[in-house]
């Protein structure tokens, strides 16, 4: 075999190890039993250990000296440069981070996602805020090994989202907030009640999970390649292109949120399902710095996928025109006193509320600064972890206009700090945005793709998402993919107009 064969050979054998990380993980937050919690602490402390050791060890590094030589000189966007120089640079990232940290992370969590549960349902922060100060420790540890130049958050937000920083993520919401408050105002000002509640009756929840997957499917979602299971928190996870498995949650009451979740999360595994499989193993399905084989270019790649399918496409009127039927024949006497228009509207409701995945479009990239703000000030000492119940109140009076009663609605409504995912909160509004410039572009790209989503046929959006997007994996970054399908890098003039235009309409309002 070749310099770079016996590379990819390596690295190969390392996403193994990712991927049986990604397993327990899975298992821990679908169906492991709350008694495993500490064991499996220690079996992900094991392999996570495992894992730096394959990597920073000396088979990496001569392994990489004979691959940077063998392909130097090939066109610098081929998947080998790609793949070799992406290993080179977090090689150089992860062997500064010491490896009882990764260790000491991984023995952590499960019991810290344990008792935030446990926290959650019981409305008791203070028994969750010792393991939040662990977990935050932590994290002041790897921002200051991976290194940063201006604020600690730039060493954390760099393993979600490479190509952004405080400073920047400060610059792209206060253009959002230029826009966001402002039609805010107008929509809340214009808003009258919808003539019916239809969350006021009980919706079975095997049927809920049925539309969904039928949904999913009619997305592109292969069954045959994936599953449907609930957790706490609704996320996606692959183990390679092959095997990639979606949960949500359901209420009985609310049906939005196992549908729109699904959906989400089905965005989440286009994305995975439609990497070229000759990326499989490889380093451009890996993150090394997360320590997760994935293959999605960043957080917020990701979630412009998610958000894409979920919003754009799953919360759209055309959408509602075409499956509202369906759905009624699952739902006959909940939906008796509603049509497609109505059933529109309910979904795109605009109203403050306490709960992030539970936002209209509107409000919720405002939920999203408010983490990413309280993140930047535990990480700079400005709020101590103790502070944060009443910080969070302030922030949502301040931002979205409502303010929690309970920490269950408030600090402690998100899992991601529990498992140490500091600066993974600025990929969904990176995502925002993203989507609807990528939506725009294949707008323009693809021939009538207007009437194909009118007439519920998503074959030639899911090809050319995948054509653009998704099947290079990590080969590009996410400012990279902009550039190449859209001609520009990220701006929040596609998603401003988007989110205007859609609901000046639903509110009867000029822009």
């Amino acid at each position: 075999m070749s310099g770079y064969d016996d590379l990819a050979q390596h690295i190969g054998e390392l996403n193994d190890v990712l991927n049986a990380i990604s397993i327990l993980k899975w298992d821990q937050r679908t169906q492991m039993p709350s008694g495993g919690a500490r064991t499996r602490g220690n079996q992900l402390a094991t392999l996570s250990r495992i894992a730096q050791e394959m990597f920073i060890g000396t088979t990496t590094a001569r392994l990489l000296e004979t691959a940077e030589a063998e392909v130097a000189g090939e066109p610098s966007e081929s998947y080998r440069v790609r793949s070799v120089a992406q290993t080179r640079q977090y090689y150089e990232i992860v062997r500064r981070i010491p490896m009882q940290v990764i260790a000491d992370m991984a023995a952590l969590s499960p019991e810290s996602q344990l008792v935030w549960e446990r926290a959650k349902k019981t409305d008791d922060f203070a028994l969750f805020a010792p393991y939040l100060q662990r977990m935050l420790d932590f994290n002041k540890a790897l921002a200051d090994a991976v290194g940063y130049s201006d604020h600690p958050y730039d060493g954390l937000v760099f393993e979600y989202e490479p190509s952004m920083t405080a400073s920047k993520l400060k610059v792209l919401f206060a253009d959002l907030r230029a826009g966001l408050i402002p039609l805010l105002g107008r929509i809340v000002a214009n808003d009258t009640p919808l003539p019916v509640d239809l969350w006021r009756h009980t919706y079975d929840i095997p049927k809920q999970k049925a539309f969904a997957l039928e949904v999913a499917q009619q997305f592109g979602y292969d069954l045959q390649r994936g599953r449907l299971d609930i957790a706490p928190h609704p996320f996606e996870v692959s183990f390679t292109r092959e095997d990639v498995r979606i949960t949500t949650r359901y209420s009985d009451h609310y049906l939005p949120m196992a549908l729109f979740g699904s959906l989400h999360e089905t965005g989440h595994a286009l994305y995975e399902q439609g990497v070229d499989p000759a990326l499989t193993r490889s380093a451009l399905t890996t993150d090394f710095l997360g320590q997760y084989a994935v293959g999605g270019t960043s957080y917020g790649a990701h979630e412009s996928q998610s958000r894409l399918w979920e919003n754009q496409i799953g919360r759209s009127r055309a959408f509602w025109v075409q499956h509202f039927p369906r759905l009624h024949e699952y739902f006959p006497e909940q939906l008796a006193e509603a049509d497609d228009e109505l059933f529109y509207r309910a979904v795109n409701r605009v109203q403050p509320s306490l709960i992030r995945v539970e936002a209209d479009e509107v409000t919720y990239n405002l939920h999203i600064m408010l983490r990413v703000e309280i993140e930047m000030g535990l990480l700079d000492g400005t709020f101590q972890v103790s502070e944060l119940p009443e910080v969070w109140r302030s922030k949502m009076q301040e931002y979205v206009g409502v303010a929690p009663t309970t920490d269950s609605n408030g600090v402690l409504q998100d899992v991601h700090w529990s498992g140490g995912g500091f600066g993974s909160f600025p990929g969904y509004t990176v995502g925002n945005v993203m989507s609807a410039q990528l939506l725009a572009a294949a707008h323009r790209d693809v021939p009538d793709l207007d009437n194909a989503l009118a007439g519920a046929d998503y074959a030639p959006l899911l090809s050319w998402l995948t054509e653009n997007v998704y099947r290079h994996g990590r080969a590009y970054s996410a400012s990279e993919l902009l550039q190449r399908t859209t001609g520009q890098d990220l701006t929040v003039g596609p998603y401003m107009t988007y989110l205007t235009e859609k609901f000046a309409d639903l509110y009867a309002f000029t822009i």
